[in-house]
């Protein structure tokens, strides 16, 4: 099969922005801890809006990522310089690789001086290290006075204002948002492998694992060979697909229950199922002996050559990579196509959607204009800012008649809306699912709206007290790596089931219910604090 099309998956996923200590205190050091510097400049009348300053000189220093795609420098971006333009703002941007962010920044936080005005954080801060640090100021003061923007973020979204309230009520970051239950990771099925073996598509995890069989031994791609990987995926995707037909949230540790009790995936009864059914599969070479390695390039290649009828990946792969890698493709029809996700045999059936805050901005206590920065910022999330990240510069890569956005041909053109810098990862963007169902195929757009209700909200991001943070960042790394280990040994039969006992007893000497009660009592606040 010719590979076709494949590249234009970079255009959706800029689009959609597709982005995977112990502590002492509470609100930072010295005697200024938890106040608002003041501002050295007039007071200017901001109303959400560009220009954030009236000021003709006004300058910011942020430190922040660059894009992914190697040969684009968002510091020159079009759409990046065209919110600094709007804003009346010039920035010194200092920009790292994504790749290599949290290895370059780190020690530059650890060092805490010298900082620029804004920072992108190289994680969330869970355990509030950096706030504990008096690295980044408080900004409930700023966001009273200046956050017209953020304060309807919050309003829509109360859940990404919980997340960013620490447990004394301050918030220090400003968000960057994903979408939450829109093209998330789904299951996929070739269609014509399904016709031509007179299958429908599969609804419980039993009809997939038949279908399965199926796909194995009848020569489902009709070239004579026995030649067909039933199921490819990303080792990543595994616990993710999987896990929620046992009613488990693997991909994100814990989960709480309709009753609000908090649980950690891998310490449950459930998980045994989990195992002692992806055992099954791996014995019966339905899941691949290289599950574990499989890369996804490796994925991409088995679809483009006919060889695998099943996979997991974020919804958008499938008309926008893995169905063009057919020669014969046409939009209208899919071939690779996401289906609902598996009852389980509990009757569990939902996918596991996102968090939606994806990345944090601190305005540096080294700041000499906090109040500038932040007005930056809140211009930053406004609904005119977002336009730009998602549909790029109007009548170039996108057109509007009656309020309905179209995208242009440049619009389409994976490499000119890169170079312009869409999604720009250096701002604090947030992702569109308009701009997202115009680029897909229809058909892909009306199954994502299907698939929209069966996606359950992960375990929110939330702040954890010093005594909670001591107790996970002491217990978890080795909990982490213990878990990861059996869970190969146990599906590749390496370790006998019959040893899950003793796996739970070694979790629990290794303080997982200590953990667990730290998670609960971080779930409880969070539910807390948006009542």
């Amino acid at each position: 099969m010719k590979v076709k099309g494949a590249g234009r998956k970079s255009v959706i996923a800029a689009i959609l922005a597709i982005s995977l200590a112990g502590c002492s205190g509470g609100t930072g050091t010295g005697s200024d801890a938890g106040k608002t510097p003041e501002s050295t400049e007039k007071a200017f009348n901001y109303t959400g809006a560009g220009p954030v300053t009236d000021q003709p000189d006004a300058k910011l220093s942020i430190l922040a990522t660059n894009a992914w795609t190697t040969n684009v420098d968002l510091s020159t971006a079009a759409i990046v310089k065209k919110i600094e333009s709007n804003a009346g703002v010039k920035v010194d941007w200092d920009l790292i690789p994504p790749q290599n962010y949290a290895d370059a920044v780190n020690p530059r936080l650890a060092a805490g001086t010298g900082l620029p005005d804004i920072v992108y954080l190289p994680d969330q801060d869970q355990l509030m290290k950096y706030i504990n640090s008096g690295l980044f100021i408080p900004i409930n003061d700023l966001v009273d006075k200046y956050g017209v923007n953020l304060k309807k973020i919050y309003e829509k979204s109360p859940s990404v204002k919980a997340s960013l309230t620490t447990p004394d009520g301050k918030m220090y970051y400003v968000p960057q948002q994903t979408l939450t239950r829109n093209y998330m990771p789904v299951f996929m099925v070739n269609e014509r492998w399904l016709k031509k073996l007179g299958l429908s598509e599969p609804t419980t995890l039993d009809e997939f694992t038949a279908m399965l069989r199926k796909f194995k031994t009848e020569d489902p791609n009709g070239n004579g060979k026995a030649d067909e990987i039933p199921l490819s995926m990303e080792s990543k995707f595994v616990p993710m697909a999987f896990g929620p037909a046992f009613g488990l949230d693997l991909s994100n540790n814990f989960y709480a229950d309709d009753q609000g009790k908090v649980h950690f995936s891998y310490y449950e009864p459930a998980y045994k199922e989990y195992l002692t059914y992806l055992n099954g599969l791996y014995k019966e070479g339905l899941l691949g002996v290289d599950y574990a390695s499989t890369t996804s390039d490796q994925v991409t290649s088995r679809i483009s050559q006919d060889v695998t009828g099943a996979t997991f990946n974020f919804s958008w792969y499938m008309s926008m990579v893995y169905s063009p890698l057919f020669k014969d493709y046409k939009p209208e029809e899919p071939i690779i196509k996401g289906i609902l996700p598996l009852k389980g045999p509990h009757g569990d059936q939902f996918y596991i959607g996102r968090t939606p805050v994806s990345g944090i901005f601190g305005i540096s206590k080294d700041s000499k204009n906090p109040e500038l920065a932040f007005r930056f910022l809140d211009y930053a999330v406004s609904d005119e800012a977002q336009t730009y990240y998602t549909w790029g510069i109007k009548d170039d890569t996108y057109t509007e008649e009656n309020g309905v956005k179209k995208f242009t041909d440049k619009g389409k053109d994976n490499e000119y809306i890169q170079k312009l810098g869409i999604g720009p990862v250096n701002l604090p963007n947030i992702q569109s699912t308009d701009s997202a169902d115009s680029i897909v195929a229809p058909w892909h757009a009306k199954l994502d709206k299907e698939l929209e209700k069966y996606v359950r909200e992960p375990f929110p991001f939330v702040y954890a007290l010093p005594d909670e943070a001591s107790v996970e960042s002491m217990s978890m790394p080795d909990i982490t790596t213990y878990v990861e280990e059996m869970n190969f040994k146990f599906i590749s039969g390496d370790a006998s089931l019959d040893q899950f006992d003793k796996y739970i007893e070694t979790l629990k000497s290794m303080n997982v219910e200590q953990v667990i009660a730290g998670r609960q009592a971080q779930y409880d606040r969070y539910k807390a604090a948006q009542k």
